[in-house]
């Protein structure tokens, strides 16, 4: 190949390039812009499967049942465990900061313990002062629903645990400190008690609107290189025919 020719397609070559770089952007965001799209339909009947799940009635489980669907309503019967009360810190509602408390419950079958999120409770002024939070005394009859305990987040306390404050709920840490025969799962009490305790949990969310919301971002990436790649296609063929009309030199 003649010099002049080599160096023109490698002109051609470099040229192209932003083109096939645009074009590849926008394949690879319609991509995940379609791959958001089908999470948030599989989010979407995992929200029917919950709503409809929360909506049955109550039942009635023993501590050592395994395998229990999460958002299941429970009928839980039993006595508070107060000393083993714990307090789970940075919880807010309303703006306001303050902790959940979780007590367990002995289930009166006798087949173990469930620890229950009685609710949430405002912090004091004075943060080294807990507030108290004792649970009603006597046999209780309360509702709830099952909730399974999440994966350890990140912190920045020096300590996750202290005493009676805990930064989260490490289950098998409360399962050794305590010494408590508990359940796998923990109950989140949605009946009322005269104890004080906010409970107004949020609803059931599979998280479908975050999918959407993705795969919009995904979707105007997408139209931003697609609109970046034709008005460069543009501007070359307007350069091109530019070249091409000015007087030729004799």
């Amino acid at each position: 190949m003649p010099p002049a020719a080599s160096r023109g397609a490698g002109v051609c070559l470099l040229g192209a390039l932003p083109l096939l770089a645009g074009l590849a952007l926008l394949a690879l965001t319609v991509s995940l812009g379609n791959w958001q799209l089908r999470r948030a339909e599989e989010k979407t009947a995992l929200q029917a499967r919950i709503e409809a799940l929360a909506a049955r009635p109550p039942v009635t489980l023993r501590a050592d049942a395994a395998d229990v669907p999460e958002w299941l309503p429970l009928r839980l019967e039993g006595r508070w465990l107060d000393e083993a009360t714990i307090l789970l810190d940075n919880r807010t509602h309303d703006g306001r900061a303050g902790y959940h408390v979780l007590t367990p419950l002995a289930l009166a079958d006798g087949s173990g313990a469930v620890l229950v999120n009685r609710g949430w409770i405002a912090a004091g002024t004075d943060r080294t002062r807990l507030p108290a939070a004792a649970p009603p005394a006597g046999g209780q009859v309360l509702e709830g629903r099952v909730r399974w305990p999440e994966v350890a987040p990140f912190t920045l306390a020096a300590e996750a645990v202290r005493g009676r404050l805990w930064q989260y709920l490490d289950l098998t840490a409360y399962r050794q400190s305590s010494g408590l025969a508990l359940a796998p799962w923990i109950v989140q009490q949605t009946s009322s008690a005269a104890d004080g305790l906010v409970r107004d949990w949020a609803r059931p969310d599979a998280g479908i609107d975050r999918h959407r919301g993705y795969a919009f971002q995904w979707y105007a990436l997408a139209g931003l290189a697609g609109f970046l790649s034709a008005w460069y296609v543009r501007r070359r063929l307007s350069r091109r025919d530019h070249e091409q009309r000015k007087p030729r030199l004799a």
